[in-house]
């Protein structure tokens, strides 16, 4: 991204001080009673020296860098006193991003010259040159500044060991709980903990397998218990299939054979002659 002007800097700057009491422009304007904690807030960064330091270490910023904070003013911001800032504002609510995660990372840093960062900085820098707002241009900011946030938190708990595993073990606690929904996928998945696709394949890599691998893996147990209960005897091989979201039951039967070494219904044939040959005994 081109370095931005000092000229431009300045009329930028009267933009932003037209843009609210606290000298931020709302990227989006809040919903009626929206409470100032409820948005999230980044630094768009003009001109003049300036530093974020964040566990004992200090990043010094350039011209386009971006700070994104719950606050207006992250904690562990330096600035000299011809440092330049346009803070742009967004509620949570149209985002798609937990405000708790954002709190707990703190100052999140994403560099103006590459990746989604730079496309984050020059749609904030169109958004703040233009003199009357424009409604495509702001939706489309704050689309990019989600995608963003998300791929920084990601980051977030990818160099955290234990944010990792306390992911991982929300995630698996959600798909245990919606097993049975057909529409269950890893976008839904990744979707219902805010984090991306991408992030969510890596988590599982981890242990070596895909995330439909474990899915199905944890569907075809549940379908064995149910096929082995005397209460579900009677019930079709099928309508035990779809009830854990299997959709095809040719697929499902491929499934369990590959899985057990057997067919649903020699495994449920199976079950009912140990249970009566129990009874017998």
């Amino acid at each position: 991204m081109p370095e931005i002007a000092l000229e431009a800097g300045a009329h930028l700057l009267d933009r932003a001080a037209r843009g609210g009491g606290d000298g931020c422009i709302d990227i989006l304007s809040p919903p009626p009673g929206t409470d100032p904690e409820e948005c999230l807030y980044v630094g768009l960064h003009v001109r003049g020296t300036a530093s974020l330091r964040r566990g004992g270490a200090s990043t010094v910023l350039a011209p386009g860098d971006l700070l994104i904070s719950a606050t207006p003013y992250p904690a562990g911001l330096l600035q000299d006193s011809e440092c330049r800032m346009l803070r742009f504002r967004v509620p949570y609510i149209y985002l798609g991003v937990r405000q708790g995660d954002v709190q707990r990372a703190g100052g999140l840093m994403a560099r103006g010259s590459e990746g989604i960062g730079s496309f984050a900085s020059q749609f904030l820098h169109a958004l703040a040159d233009r003199p009357r707002p424009d409604t495509h241009l702001a939706h489309s900011a704050a689309h990019i500044v989600a995608i963003l946030v998300s791929d920084l938190l990601d980051r977030e708990e990818a160099e955290s060991p234990t944010g990792a595993v306390e992911m991982l073990s929300r995630i698996r606690a959600y798909v245990e709980q919606n097993l049975a929904d057909p529409d269950l996928s890893p976008r839904s998945i990744a979707r219902s903990q805010h984090i991306s696709v991408r992030y969510l394949h890596k988590l599982f890599q981890q242990d070596g397998m895909t995330v439909g691998q474990w899915v199905r893996g944890r569907r075809l147990d549940a379908c064995r218990r149910e096929l082995g209960r005397p209460s579900r005897r009677q019930a079709s091989v099928a309508a035990v299939a779809h009830r854990w979201g299997f959709v095809s039951h040719s697929h499902f039967s491929r499934a369990f054979r590959d899985a057990f070494g057997v067919s649903p219904r020699e495994w449920q044939a199976h079950a009912a002659r140990s249970e009566s040959d129990h009874s017998a005994s």
